[in-house]
C-alpha cells in the first residue's frame, strides 16, 4: 500500500488514481483529521462480494449449529 499526505495527494491525484486503477495498489492518504484508503472499483467490488458471501457462510454455520443431530446424521447410512 502507497502512503501519500494530503498535499502531496491533490497534487498528483490524476497519476496516483490511474496507479490505483490500472495496478489496483491501494493508497492510504493521511491528513490531520484522520487517514482514508483509495482502491479500484474492482478491488472494491471483491472485497464487497467476499464480505456477501462470508456472511452466507455464517448464517449457514449458525443454522447446522441449531439443526439437532438426529436430523443431520441419516440412520441408514452414519459418517465419521
Amino acid at each position: 500500500m502507497v502512503s501519500v499526505n494530503i498535499t502531496n495527494f491533490r497534487k498528483s491525484i490524476f497519476s496516483i488514481l490511474e496507479q490505483t486503477i490500472k495496478h489496483n495498489e491501494h493508497v492510504s492518504v493521511n491528513t490531520k483529521a484522520g487517514n482514508a484508503v483509495i482502491m479500484s472499483e474492482d478491488d472494491y467490488n471483491g472485497l464487497m462480494e467476499t464480505l456477501h458471501l462470508s456472511s452466507m457462510i455464517k448464517e449457514t454455520i449458525t443454522e447446522g449449529l441449531k439443526t439437532p443431530l438426529s436430523e443431520c446424521v441419516s440412520e441408514d447410512k452414519v459418517i465419521w
